[in-house]
Protein backbone atom coordinates (compact mmCIF):
# COMPACT_ATOMS: atom_id res chain seq x y z
CA UNK A 1 0.00 0.00 0.00
CA UNK A 2 1.47 3.48 -1.20
CA UNK A 3 2.14 6.00 1.74
CA UNK A 4 1.99 8.48 -0.48
CA UNK A 5 -1.00 11.42 0.32
CA UNK A 6 -4.18 10.54 -1.40
CA UNK A 7 -6.34 12.70 -3.56
CA UNK A 8 -8.74 14.15 -1.17
CA UNK A 9 -11.98 16.00 -1.22
CA UNK A 10 -12.27 19.65 -0.56
CA UNK A 11 -14.83 20.53 2.12
CA UNK A 12 -16.44 20.89 5.58
CA UNK A 13 -17.71 17.24 5.20
CA UNK A 14 -15.97 14.06 5.81
CA UNK A 15 -16.73 12.61 2.76
CA UNK A 16 -18.03 13.57 -0.36
CA UNK A 17 -20.68 11.63 -2.04
CA UNK A 18 -19.65 10.49 -5.80
CA UNK A 19 -22.70 8.28 -6.29
CA UNK A 20 -23.57 4.10 -6.41
CA UNK A 21 -21.63 4.03 -3.20
CA UNK A 22 -18.44 5.64 -3.97
CA UNK A 23 -16.80 8.41 -1.71
CA UNK A 24 -13.97 10.77 -1.34
CA UNK A 25 -12.73 11.49 1.83
CA UNK A 26 -11.42 14.76 3.30
CA UNK A 27 -8.70 15.58 5.43
CA UNK A 28 -11.15 15.80 8.21
CA UNK A 29 -10.99 12.31 8.05
CA UNK A 30 -7.41 11.33 8.34
CA UNK A 31 -5.93 8.60 10.76
CA UNK A 32 -4.02 9.39 13.57
CA UNK A 33 -1.61 6.91 13.04
CA UNK A 34 -0.39 7.52 9.22
CA UNK A 35 -1.21 10.22 7.14
CA UNK A 36 -2.33 8.69 4.34
CA UNK A 37 -5.13 6.98 6.26
CA UNK A 38 -8.27 7.25 7.19
CA UNK A 39 -9.05 7.00 11.08
CA UNK A 40 -11.64 4.45 11.42
CA UNK A 41 -14.42 6.50 13.56
CA UNK A 42 -15.69 8.63 10.18
CA UNK A 43 -14.52 5.53 7.99
CA UNK A 44 -17.16 3.24 10.55
CA UNK A 45 -20.00 6.21 10.62
CA UNK A 46 -19.88 6.13 6.70
CA UNK A 47 -20.48 1.96 7.26
CA UNK A 48 -23.35 2.64 9.49
CA UNK A 49 -24.91 5.35 7.32
CA UNK A 50 -24.61 2.68 4.70
CA UNK A 51 -26.23 -0.54 6.85
CA UNK A 52 -28.79 2.50 7.38
CA UNK A 53 -29.66 2.54 4.14
CA UNK A 54 -29.66 -0.49 3.41
CA UNK A 55 -33.40 -2.25 2.69
CA UNK A 56 -34.65 -0.05 5.07
CA UNK A 57 -37.81 -0.90 7.41
CA UNK A 58 -39.54 0.70 9.71
CA UNK A 59 -40.36 -2.12 12.64
CA UNK A 60 -36.64 -3.11 12.93
CA UNK A 61 -33.16 -0.40 13.65
CA UNK A 62 -29.64 -1.42 14.69
CA UNK A 63 -28.27 -2.95 18.00
CA UNK A 64 -25.26 -4.47 17.10
CA UNK A 65 -22.43 -4.07 14.64
CA UNK A 66 -19.62 -5.35 14.40
CA UNK A 67 -16.21 -3.90 12.85
CA UNK A 68 -13.42 -6.12 11.38
CA UNK A 69 -10.33 -3.44 10.53
CA UNK A 70 -9.28 -5.82 7.73
CA UNK A 71 -5.48 -3.57 7.05
CA UNK A 72 -4.74 0.12 6.96
CA UNK A 73 -7.98 2.03 5.79
CA UNK A 74 -6.52 4.60 2.57
CA UNK A 75 -7.81 8.03 2.13
CA UNK A 76 -8.94 9.27 -1.21
CA UNK A 77 -11.79 7.31 -3.15
CA UNK A 78 -13.64 4.02 -1.50
CA UNK A 79 -16.39 1.88 -2.46
CA UNK A 80 -19.05 0.68 0.40
CA UNK A 81 -21.07 -2.21 -0.41
CA UNK A 82 -24.24 -4.00 1.48
CA UNK A 83 -25.44 -7.13 1.04
CA UNK A 84 -27.98 -9.35 3.21
CA UNK A 85 -26.36 -12.44 4.70
CA UNK A 86 -29.75 -13.56 7.00
CA UNK A 87 -32.88 -12.15 6.15
CA UNK A 88 -35.81 -12.72 8.49
CA UNK A 89 -38.97 -11.44 9.59
CA UNK A 90 -37.94 -9.85 13.01
CA UNK A 91 -34.25 -10.06 13.34
CA UNK A 92 -31.83 -10.30 10.42
CA UNK A 93 -27.85 -10.38 9.82
CA UNK A 94 -26.65 -6.92 7.31
CA UNK A 95 -23.42 -6.45 6.26
CA UNK A 96 -21.30 -3.53 4.58
CA UNK A 97 -17.53 -3.47 3.15
CA UNK A 98 -15.25 -0.72 2.83
CA UNK A 99 -13.15 -1.43 -0.62
CA UNK A 100 -10.04 0.64 -1.52
CA UNK A 101 -7.58 -0.36 -3.97
CA UNK A 102 -9.01 -3.74 -5.04
CA UNK A 103 -9.02 -4.56 -1.21
CA UNK A 104 -11.59 -4.42 1.54
CA UNK A 105 -10.55 -2.62 4.21
CA UNK A 106 -13.25 -3.05 6.97
CA UNK A 107 -16.42 -5.59 6.93
CA UNK A 108 -19.22 -4.59 8.93
CA UNK A 109 -22.22 -7.28 10.09
CA UNK A 110 -25.09 -5.55 11.94
CA UNK A 111 -27.89 -7.75 13.53
CA UNK A 112 -31.10 -5.43 12.54
CA UNK A 113 -34.27 -6.23 15.19
CA UNK A 114 -37.31 -5.76 15.24
CA UNK A 115 -39.21 -3.09 17.74
CA UNK A 116 -41.67 -2.98 20.12
CA UNK A 117 -43.13 -1.56 23.28
CA UNK A 118 -41.52 -3.27 26.13
CA UNK A 119 -41.43 0.62 28.03
CA UNK A 120 -43.10 -1.52 31.40
CA UNK A 121 -39.73 -3.20 32.05
CA UNK A 122 -37.15 -0.53 30.74
CA UNK A 123 -34.16 -0.30 32.98
CA UNK A 124 -30.31 0.75 32.58
CA UNK A 125 -27.50 -0.92 35.26
CA UNK A 126 -24.72 1.77 33.44
CA UNK A 127 -24.65 4.87 35.23
CA UNK A 128 -25.02 8.16 33.89
CA UNK A 129 -22.06 10.24 32.60
CA UNK A 130 -21.59 14.13 34.09
CA UNK A 131 -23.77 16.62 31.25
CA UNK A 132 -21.24 18.06 28.33
CA UNK A 133 -21.87 21.51 30.20
CA UNK A 134 -20.61 20.12 33.57
CA UNK A 135 -17.17 19.32 31.59
CA UNK A 136 -14.46 21.38 30.47
CA UNK A 137 -12.81 21.98 27.18
CA UNK A 138 -10.57 19.26 25.91
CA UNK A 139 -8.07 19.77 22.94
CA UNK A 140 -7.28 16.05 22.09
CA UNK A 141 -5.49 16.96 19.05
CA UNK A 142 -2.60 17.92 21.86
CA UNK A 143 -2.29 14.30 22.05
CA UNK A 144 -3.04 13.12 18.84
CA UNK A 145 -2.34 14.05 15.56
CA UNK A 146 -4.48 14.08 11.95
CA UNK A 147 -7.26 16.13 10.61
CA UNK A 148 -10.08 13.67 12.48
CA UNK A 149 -8.75 14.30 15.64
CA UNK A 150 -8.87 18.43 15.07
CA UNK A 151 -12.25 18.34 13.41
CA UNK A 152 -13.57 17.51 16.83
CA UNK A 153 -14.56 19.37 20.07
CA UNK A 154 -14.04 17.51 22.97
CA UNK A 155 -15.51 18.17 26.87
CA UNK A 156 -12.91 16.02 29.68
CA UNK A 157 -14.99 15.34 32.85
CA UNK A 158 -13.30 15.25 36.49
CA UNK A 159 -11.13 12.29 37.18
CA UNK A 160 -9.88 11.53 34.52
CA UNK A 161 -6.21 9.61 33.82
CA UNK A 162 -4.40 7.70 31.92
CA UNK A 163 -6.57 4.43 31.69
CA UNK A 164 -9.47 5.68 32.50
CA UNK A 165 -11.91 8.47 31.81
CA UNK A 166 -15.02 10.11 30.56
CA UNK A 167 -15.26 12.51 27.49
CA UNK A 168 -18.18 14.04 25.57
CA UNK A 169 -17.05 14.45 21.72
CA UNK A 170 -19.29 16.32 18.72
CA UNK A 171 -18.36 17.69 15.35
CA UNK A 172 -19.88 19.83 13.12
CA UNK A 173 -18.97 18.50 10.16
CA UNK A 174 -21.53 16.10 8.77
CA UNK A 175 -20.95 12.60 7.26
CA UNK A 176 -21.07 13.51 3.79
CA UNK A 177 -21.94 16.24 1.66
CA UNK A 178 -25.47 15.70 1.29
CA UNK A 179 -25.78 16.32 4.75
CA UNK A 180 -29.00 13.44 5.53
CA UNK A 181 -27.49 10.98 7.25
CA UNK A 182 -29.42 9.75 10.36
CA UNK A 183 -28.08 10.44 14.09
CA UNK A 184 -27.39 7.12 14.70
CA UNK A 185 -24.92 7.17 11.75
CA UNK A 186 -23.39 10.03 12.84
CA UNK A 187 -22.80 9.14 16.60
CA UNK A 188 -21.45 5.60 15.39
CA UNK A 189 -19.10 7.92 13.30
CA UNK A 190 -17.53 9.10 16.34
CA UNK A 191 -17.65 5.90 18.22
CA UNK A 192 -13.83 4.59 17.87
CA UNK A 193 -12.36 7.52 18.82
CA UNK A 194 -12.72 5.72 22.73
CA UNK A 195 -9.14 3.91 21.89
CA UNK A 196 -7.59 7.43 22.04
CA UNK A 197 -9.24 9.26 24.79
CA UNK A 198 -7.67 8.05 28.40
CA UNK A 199 -4.49 6.47 26.66
CA UNK A 200 -2.29 4.29 29.34
CA UNK A 201 0.42 5.73 27.42
CA UNK A 202 1.78 8.50 25.58
CA UNK A 203 1.57 7.49 21.50
CA UNK A 204 4.70 8.28 19.55
CA UNK A 205 8.10 7.63 19.30
CA UNK A 206 9.63 5.88 22.00
CA UNK A 207 6.81 4.59 23.71
CA UNK A 208 3.86 1.76 22.12
CA UNK A 209 1.40 2.32 19.21
CA UNK A 210 -2.41 0.09 20.81
CA UNK A 211 -4.35 0.15 17.33
CA UNK A 212 -7.43 -1.63 17.62
CA UNK A 213 -8.37 -4.39 14.68
CA UNK A 214 -11.83 -4.52 15.30
CA UNK A 215 -15.25 -2.45 16.63
CA UNK A 216 -18.03 -4.21 18.47
CA UNK A 217 -21.18 -1.77 19.62
CA UNK A 218 -24.07 -3.12 21.24
CA UNK A 219 -26.96 -0.39 21.42
CA UNK A 220 -29.55 -1.41 23.71
CA UNK A 221 -31.23 1.99 23.15
CA UNK A 222 -31.19 4.20 20.22
CA UNK A 223 -28.64 7.02 20.21
CA UNK A 224 -29.81 10.71 19.39
CA UNK A 225 -28.66 14.39 19.35
CA UNK A 226 -24.99 15.47 18.48
CA UNK A 227 -23.34 14.82 21.16
CA UNK A 228 -21.18 11.17 22.30
CA UNK A 229 -20.17 10.44 25.51
CA UNK A 230 -17.36 7.80 25.81
CA UNK A 231 -16.94 6.24 29.75
CA UNK A 232 -14.12 4.43 29.32
CA UNK A 233 -11.30 1.98 30.62
CA UNK A 234 -8.54 0.62 29.00
CA UNK A 235 -6.15 -2.29 29.70
CA UNK A 236 -3.48 -3.55 28.62
CA UNK A 237 -2.32 -7.15 28.78
CA UNK A 238 1.23 -8.90 29.17
CA UNK A 239 1.80 -10.41 26.11
CA UNK A 240 1.16 -7.89 23.34
CA UNK A 241 -2.79 -7.54 23.85
CA UNK A 242 -5.13 -5.04 24.57
CA UNK A 243 -8.50 -3.70 25.54
CA UNK A 244 -10.53 -0.63 25.28
CA UNK A 245 -13.92 -1.23 27.04
CA UNK A 246 -16.20 1.82 26.61
CA UNK A 247 -20.34 2.23 27.97
CA UNK A 248 -21.83 5.00 24.99
CA UNK A 249 -23.77 7.65 26.27
CA UNK A 250 -26.20 10.40 24.66
CA UNK A 251 -27.38 13.30 26.01
CA UNK A 252 -30.31 11.34 27.38
CA UNK A 253 -27.92 8.80 29.28
CA UNK A 254 -26.46 5.53 28.61
CA UNK A 255 -27.50 3.56 25.38
CA UNK A 256 -24.92 1.06 25.08
CA UNK A 257 -21.62 -0.50 24.78
CA UNK A 258 -18.37 -0.76 22.72
CA UNK A 259 -15.24 -2.45 22.95
CA UNK A 260 -12.05 -2.87 20.71
CA UNK A 261 -8.82 -5.28 20.79
CA UNK A 262 -5.83 -3.86 20.53
CA UNK A 263 -2.48 -4.76 19.38
CA UNK A 264 -0.09 -3.29 21.42
CA UNK A 265 3.74 -2.71 20.18
CA UNK A 266 7.00 -1.08 20.61
CA UNK A 267 7.14 1.96 18.83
Amino acid sequence: MSTALPDLADGDFYYESLGTGRYRSTIHAQGAWNPHEQHMAPASGIIADALVRHEPRNDVRLARISYEILGLIPGGEFQVTTSTLRPGRTIELIQAELSAGGRVAIRAAAWRMITSDTSAVAAVEDEPMPAPDECKPWDGASVWPGGYIRSLEMRLAEGHRPGSGRVWIRTSHPLTDRDDSTDLARLMGLVDTANGIAARVPPGENSYIFPNVDLQIHMYRAPAGEWLGLDNKVSFGADGIGLTSTVLHDVSGPFGRAEQILTLRKS
